[in-house]
């Protein structure tokens, strides 16, 4: 998802069905035609490969679709786009009937429902082993890719979270971006003196209420513990009592101050991102991976940056997320197993993911001396390179029960309907249920 469109084939290259955008129906993903369970030994590389992506995807699928029919002219791809939580429910729900897309979205770990682990379990996802690009893939990253040895998803590499902020906005309050959290406070009360929202926050989309707690756990939780997560698998952790309650209790301090908008639960992601792009939010705490939907929607793409969400008052020593991107996997049952698996392989090309990462502002799993990276993320590389980077939370979690869990309690911590032991004790029950 980049603003630029030079390398952007026309519909027609993408089969007859076209696209949904990132408002898209659930409908028309649905009315896409049965996938037909057979032996992949069927596929003789004719007919559509059927693709489903998040609308987060859509530019680099269609430039690698593109870019691979350049190179395969008889390729033919039908491919559709929509919002997370619809395209979680419905390819979910093929998947588990058999007629589910050829290529589709997959979530790293084992956090949600569209997880690896969880569709891999389930005997769902088609075995990527065998690709080249699969022995390439680091070591600390492994487990967000495979599962019991085999590797299931592909994904070009690691997104970060932090602040994406209007940089007219913080030059006309005379204000930089903080390093600290005595700072960041500093800053945002300056900025709500001015009358802009300091922090845009959409909660009424269910992934964006989870962003702001991701982004103070490393700091208040994994700066203090890096066994953190381990020693919660082993029962010797749990989310009450630690330092997920400082993060939280920040979290609560933003609201208690005045620094979201009015009614969080009230508003959405795309109403988050045109607040930040039109200059009427000063920030907004989000993933990388949606950059470029925030710069297609500012004046000028050079008026946002990105930089780290502090976590605490130690500027020297901030800790941040960074997860591995959203990907791709490849449906056990489809009868274009080979295409499908061809098609992946062409992704898993050193160029490929580099184009893939860059379109994402992600960082690519491999990187070479001319590797480039997306300017915005020059502050976060330092931390990354110093193992000051925590994978996302969920990536983590052992069922896809604790992700909604933490949704509904950030909505009810934001509502005054819960605090924040009651908030965690729902998430160390969800967490605590069989996978």
């Amino acid at each position: 998802m980049t603003t630029g469109s030079r390398d952007r084939p026309g519909r027609g290259a993408f089969g007859r069905r076209g696209f949904l955008r990132a408002g898209g129906s659930l409908a028309a993903l649905a009315a896409l035609p049965p996938v037909l369970t057979a032996c992949s030994s069927s596929d003789d590389g004719s007919g559509e490969l059927r693709v489903v992506g998040v609308a987060d995807q859509q530019k680099p699928l269609e430039e690698m679709a593109g870019r691979y029919r350049a190179a395969h002219p008889g390729a033919r791809f039908a491919t559709s786009f929509a919002p997370t939580d619809q395209v979680q429910t419905l390819v979910r729900t093929r998947l588990a009937g058999g007629n589910a897309p050829d290529v589709h979205v997959l979530y790293p770990g084992s956090g949600s429902a569209m997880s690896m682990a969880e569709l891999a379990r389930a005997g769902l996802l088609a075995d990527l082993s065998g690709q080249p690009w699969t022995d390439e893939v680091p070591e600390n990253f492994r487990s967000a890719y495979r599962r019991e040895g085999r590797t299931y998803l592909y994904s070009a590499g690691s997104s970060v979270i932090g602040a994406i902020h209007n940089k007219r906005v913080f030059a006309e309050a005379g204000v930089e971006p903080p390093r600290a959290w005595s700072e960041l406070l500093d800053v945002c009360a300056r900025l709500k003196a001015r009358g802009v929202v300091p922090i845009a926050l959409g909660a009424q989309t269910p992934w964006v209420t989870q962003l702001i707690t991701y982004a103070l756990v490393p700091n208040a939780v994994h700066a203090k513990n890096p066994r953190f997560d381990a020693d919660m698998a082993a029962g010797r952790a749990h989310f009450r009592g630690s330092g997920w309650a400082d993060a939280l209790g920040r979290y609560q301090e933003l609201q208690r101050r005045g620094f979201f908008n009015a009614n969080p639960n009230g508003t959405t992601y795309e109403q988050q991102t045109a607040m930040v792009a039109g200059g009427k939010a000063a920030m907004a705490v989000q993933v990388s991976a949606v950059l470029a939907g925030f710069r297609q929607a500012a004046r000028a793409p050079d008026d946002l940056g990105m930089f780290p969400f502090p976590g605490n008052d130690d500027a020297s020593d901030q800790w941040i997320p960074a997860g591995v991107v959203v990907g791709l996997g490849v449906s056990a049952h489809s009868r274009r197993t080979a295409s499908a698996k061809a098609f992946v392989e062409f992704l898993g090309r050193q160029e490929n993911v580099e184009r893939w990462a860059r379109s994402v502002a992600a960082i690519p799993f491999r990187r070479g001396p001319s590797t480039r990276v997306d300017p915005v993320l020059g502050e976060f590389l330092p931390l990354i390179d110093a193992g000051r980077a925590v994978p996302f939370m969920d990536q983590n979690w052992p069922n896809p029960e604790v992700q909604p869990a933490h949704f509904a309690a950030v909505q009810d911590l934001l509502a005054g309907k819960t605090d924040v032991d009651g908030a965690l004790g729902r998430m160390d029950e969800a967490y605590g249920k069989t996978p």
